[in-house]
């Protein structure tokens, strides 16, 4: 019997120095793959966090030129690997912003998808501190699945893991793998994470890669961690600690299992979508 693909969530703690989060990101990427990882997830803001929201429009790339897509399509390629990296900025066309893109790049170093965050985080936490994402990001506007070798992705990032019928979308789609790159913050994280992620999992009878960043960064905030990949029945394959710096979660896909699952409890099948306002 064929073994399951190996699925790898990379959790980083990203500086504001691109060269040197992209040679962390080598080698959480080297460690997954040494260990099997046939599917590699890098989690929001792999290449860049700045000190203050706005230095993200002095790294940001065109699309497909720049050292940040360049790194992904040849570590790809050079590890035999679908490589995700969870999200880098692109220059679009609106002035003064930028998109938030998740990029899939397949074993042949081929770029296979490109996903906009759709939902932007604009909140105020309890102690002041707050975020306005859409103050230096334009939001993406349409659900994004892509064929891998591995299965059929269905992406998004961060944020996006408050809105589950963006994931309903993804699973219309023909979605197995629900992925989630983050950068979760130390409160919403300790108090959501690990709930979400499972639930997203858990509803939609999909597997989860969810790579998160975790520790503190070099604008003094810090971000959750506890990286994981999760089952459709919501149990954690793998995970690393919560803020624990670098890490690399690693656990397998069987998704032979997915189907009679999916039979057995048709959870999918028998939601009444005429029966739900605003569908």
């Amino acid at each position: 019997m064929t073994e399951p693909a190996k699925a790898a969530a990379v959790q980083m703690v990203s500086g504001d120095q691109v060269d040197a989060n992209l040679s962390a990101a080598a080698e959480g990427i080297r460690r997954a793959a040494d260990r099997g990882a046939e599917l590699v997830v890098l989690p929001e803001n792999f290449a860049f966090m700045g000190r203050h929201q706005t230095d993200v429009l002095g790294v940001a790339e065109a699309d497909s030129d720049g050292p940040m897509q360049t790194f992904l399509a040849r570590a790809a390629e050079r590890h035999g690997i679908t490589l995700v990296g969870g999200s880098l900025p692109l220059n679009g066309p609106e002035a003064g912003r930028v998109r938030s893109a998740c990029l899939v790049y397949g074993p042949d170093g081929q770029r296979l998808a490109r996903y906009d965050k759709r939902h932007l985080f604009d909140v105020t936490l309890t102690g002041g501190e707050g975020y306005r994402e859409s103050s230096t990001f334009a939001a993406g506007d349409r659900p994004v699945t892509v064929d891998t070798p591995v299965g059929r992705l269905g992406l998004s990032i961060c944020y996006d893991l408050r809105f589950p019928e963006h994931y309903r979308e993804l699973v219309a789609a023909g979605a197995e793998i629900l992925l989630a790159p983050s950068a979760f913050t130390a409160a919403t994280g300790a108090a959501h994470w690990a709930i979400l992620v499972r639930s997203r999992a858990i509803e939609n009878l999909c597997f989860m890669v969810a790579p998160n960043q975790g520790g503190t960064h070099v604008n003094n905030r810090s971000t959750h961690g506890e990286s994981m990949v999760v089952s459709p029945w919501g149990e954690v394959l793998a995970r690393c600690p919560v803020g624990g710096g670098a890490g690399v979660a690693v656990a397998p896909l069987p998704l032979s299992e997915l189907a009679p699952l999916r039979q057995r409890f048709p959870a999918l099948t028998h939601r009444q979508t005429t029966d739900y306002p605003g569908t």
